[in-house]
């Protein structure tokens, strides 16, 4: 071997993390002044990243289109190293806590909100009563906000509907069941006959917005012209609550208001309930930690219990 040729390996890079870091979140969420608010920096901060990483490359990353900053070609091929970049150096951070501490300090966890509160609280009891001096920090999320939580590291262990690309999720014995809901004295309920979705245009629907940076704005059931778009189910839910409008809502969640008599099932045509499944999904499936698998297997138990004593039907709970 020529000892004159030098170790790649050993050379020091020129380019941060953080610098990478902003030319993602840039492309991601479409835009420097919204990458420095996700970022939690100025606007300049992450102008001059770009612009020093763009300097040491000798290679343009961004063109300008009107107001929205476009990858070129170069660009592209960069960004998607990058992605793979940070999310092999926030696994190895994550390798490294878990090395230094056995059991973590700290468990991240990414739960879809139409996931039954009172099973996730339970379970969340139980992992505190096992293992007290870890922390949970659990983000509620809507849509897309699991699978960017996952994505960016944010968390150890996330429950969703929606499986990003690049994980394995294990479906979990329990389907949600979502069923249309409107208050009892909502015209749609003084139709006298089955409701079809073209009655269902001429209300308000209630939509519980996506959570992630990138959220998809036609995440909605069904077109209608009038539509108020909230950030919290429970916002959704006391919206229906007053009659301002129809909504599909997890059965869980609203079980006091429909025995209240607060809300009622729409007769639907053609089906007036829908099943959702639900995935378990580790960050790190490899190597997660002592803790998060606990919690993993803390909510599996409990979700078979539930299960078993639903009998037959447990399935569809």
């Amino acid at each position: 071997m020529n000892q004159d040729k030098q170790d790649n390996s050993a050379l020091p890079t020129r380019i941060s993390l953080d610098q990478w870091r902003c030319l993602v979140a840039v492309v991601e969420v479409g835009g420097y002044a919204q990458a420095a608010e996700r970022l939690h920096k100025s606007q300049s901060s992450v102008s001059y990243a770009i612009q020093k990483l763009e300097s040491v490359l000798g290679m343009k990353v961004f063109t300008i289109e009107g107001r929205r900053a476009v990858l070129t070609p170069a660009g592209q091929m960069l960004y998607s190293r990058a992605r793979l970049l940070l999310e092999d150096a926030a696994g190895l951070e994550r390798a490294a806590r878990k090395a230094s501490a056995g059991w973590e300090a700290e468990i991240g966890i990414a739960v879809e909100v139409l996931f039954p509160t009172w099973l996730l609280l339970d379970c969340l009891n139980r992992f505190g009563e096992e293992s007290p001096q870890t922390r949970v920090e659990l983000f509620e999320t809507v849509i897309g906000g699991a699978p960017e939580a996952l994505r960016n590291g944010q968390v150890e262990l996330a429950i969703s509907p929606h499986i990003p690309s690049g994980f394995i999720g294990e479906p979990l014995p329990r389907q949600v069941r979502i069923i249309p809901v409107a208050h009892p004295d909502h015209p749609l309920h003084q139709l006298g006959r089955e409701v079809t979705i073209r009655d269902l245009r001429n209300y308000r629907h209630l939509v519980v917005r996506d959570s992630s940076s990138q959220r998809n704005r036609r995440t909605t059931t069904v077109e209608v012209a009038q539509r108020w778009t909230v950030t919290n189910m429970a916002t959704s839910i006391g919206a229906a609550c007053r009659g301002y409008g129809f909504a599909w809502l997890p059965e869980e969640k609203v079980r006091q208001e429909l025995a209240e008599g607060l809300l009622k099932p729409l007769p639907l045509r053609g089906g007036s309930e829908r099943y959702v499944q639900m995935y378990l999904i580790f960050a790190d499936r490899e190597s997660p930690g002592p803790g998060a698998l606990r919690l993993a297997e803390i909510i599996r138990e409990e979700m078979e219990t539930i299960c078993q004593a639903a009998g037959s039907g447990g399935e569809r709970g």
